[in-house]
């Protein structure tokens, strides 16, 4: 701590509050939330006024193949493994303000008060923008972080597509076009440690008055894609015992998964989160139902037992209709490096801030960056724990609070002596 005041840095909270805002009228909708999908024309945009604030203080810009933005500070070696900072710029269609931009203007206003201080930089500091974290427009999300560590290959995430049959190779195509100076590279590079400042999404830290989260993991995730395939029929002359009736068939299966899955301890989350009827009319009977189905437990051993159970009872309660089951994501829970949080817990109480351990429930790129680099992820309360929803809230101390650990674990890491196994690696 004795660095951070040797060289009096503190983050600009004002400037970093006005941005956070400015970027939060890039898609604003009429309800006070926000529609920024990924890879759409308010990204490009967003894309945009980051790099054209970058020019104050000559951060230097750069994209990879699969759409993630980064912001470069250089360091004195160009060859170190750089520090990576950031989150996300995509929202929910109906999202809020904070979800993952919080975290890329705290990385931002990082970059610009170490560039403005006499502290030396043994390393670059990166800042990041992922691609699709959210997963609105394309599914599955986190595609920019997975392809980064190499979870997943880049041409399967090209040829996905949206609900207009824009596929994400095409809109990658014409983000790129929109920025003909920046040439995309090859994704992935080696991380000195990657950290990810985010609004909590859960009432934890809000009723504990606690302004800063040390998040321990991420529990677990399922998706799925299920499609059940009947045959149409005339609602008025088809006799419901000759029926193969798709939408019957659903109901059926979610009520057994409600009661087989849903209750089965206080732990378990499951969603259905989207649903598809065809042929959607109402004097036909049903043909076709496509629903998405999300499930997570923080104990891996719970998830792939429940996970086993979700196929057996769609297979079970399907009648007589086809059944198509498509898992998208297998995300088994984390724990994030036990250094790193220690460092954030350092940080909060140095500068005199309430903190506390939490789990992540929701899911977030730094999920896979932990598979690559040491990671972890410093929380901040939201209002009533809403996100996804327009009136999802952050206070702006709670923003300066966690921009200001950020800043002070990124300079213990810029003072640490690099680790022996990083030497001989470079």
């Amino acid at each position: 701590m004795e660095i951070v005041e040797q060289y009096n840095l503190n983050i600009d909270g004002d400037r970093l509050w006005q941005r956070l805002m400015a970027m939060a009228e890039i898609g604003a909708t009429d309800g006070g939330g926000v529609n920024r999908q990924a890879l759409s024309y308010e990204e490009h945009h967003a894309w945009r006024q980051l790099i054209e604030w970058a020019k104050e203080f000559d951060a230097e810009p750069f994209i990879d193949a699969v759409g993630n933005l980064f912001l470069r500070l250089p360091g004195e070696n160009p060859q170190a493994r750089p520090i990576l900072i950031g989150s996300h710029l995509d929202s929910q269609p109906q999202g809020g303000r904070f979800d993952g931009v919080f975290g890329v203007m705290a990385a931002f206003e990082i970059l610009q008060t170490l560039a403005t201080s006499q502290l030396p930089r043994p390393r670059d500091v990166v800042a990041v923008a992922w691609m699709n974290e959210e997963g609105s427009r394309f599914a599955p999300g986190m595609m920019g972080s997975e392809v980064f560590v190499g979870k997943r290959d880049l041409a399967m995430v090209r040829s996905v597509c949206d609900a207009n049959e824009i596929s994400v190779g095409e809109a990658l195509d014409t983000q790129f076009a929109a920025f003909p100076d920046l040439l995309p590279s090859s994704p992935g590079f080696p991380v000195h440690a990657y950290i990810e400042p985010h609004i909590e999404q859960g009432t934890r830290l809000e009723q504990a008055n606690c302004s800063i989260g040390v998040v321990t993991g991420i529990q677990g995730k399922l998706t799925y894609r299920v499609r059940l395939v009947g045959v149409p029929g005339h609602a008025g002359t088809q006799p419901m015992a000759e029926r193969r009736d798709a939408l019957m068939a659903f109901a059926d299966i979610a009520v057994h998964l409600q009661k087989e899955i849903g209750h089965y301890d206080e732990c378990i989350k499951l969603t259905i989160g989207h649903l598809n009827v065809t042929p959607n009319v109402p004097s036909v009977v049903p043909q076709a139902v496509t629903f998405s189905l999300d499930l997570r437990h923080p104990d891996n051993a719970v998830l792939k037992d429940r996970g086993m159970k979700v196929t057996e009872l769609i297979q079970a309660y399907s009648g007589a209709c086809r059944v198509e089951v498509k898992p998208l994501v297998v995300a088994p829970s984390n724990d994030f490096d036990e250094s790193l949080r220690g460092y954030i817990t350092k940080c909060a109480e140095h500068r005199g801030y309430p903190v506390m351990p939490v789990l992540s429930a929701a899911g977030h790129d730094a999920r896979y960056l932990a598979q690559q680099c040491p990671s972890a992820m410093i929380f901040i309360p939201c209002r009533d724990g809403v996100s996804h929803a327009e009136h999802e809230w952050a206070e702006p101390k709670h923003v300066t609070a966690g921009a200001s650990v950020l800043l002070d674990v990124v300079v213990t890491l810029l003072t640490q002596l690099v680790p022996a196994n990083e030497e001989s690696d470079e």
